[in-house]
């Protein structure tokens, strides 16, 4: 049986609803793991980076990118700590932490 989370697209529709609209937005999205979320919104998005620190998880996101968003979507296997010390946090207009704590 094919589970798909969230049918009723809820989740997206918060998101849509707290960020406001996300046409040309730099959007950094911590704990992004497989990509779930981050494929539903990053066609709106300038870009996208993407951290989740298992790897194996961002490998999933990786294979499941779909080859229009491949350009504007970039994945880190890393924490957010790990980002911050070695990346500009003000080049984003947007965190999303969607089910990260």
């Amino acid at each position: 049986m094919d589970v798909r989370l969230d049918p009723e697209e809820n989740e997206i529709h918060a998101l849509r609803t707290l960020a406001g609209p996300l046409t040309g937005k730099r959007v950094l999205e911590i704990g992004c793991g497989d990509g779930r979320l981050t494929w539903r919104y990053a066609s709106e998005a300038a870009a996208v980076v993407g951290l989740d620190p298992d790897a194996d998880k961002l490998q999933h996101a990786r294979e499941d990118c779909p080859a229009s968003l491949r350009e504007r979507v970039e994945l880190h296997d890393l924490g957010l700590e790990e980002f911050a010390a070695g990346f500009h946090t003000d080049r984003f207009d947007l965190a999303i932490l969607a089910w990260s704590l």
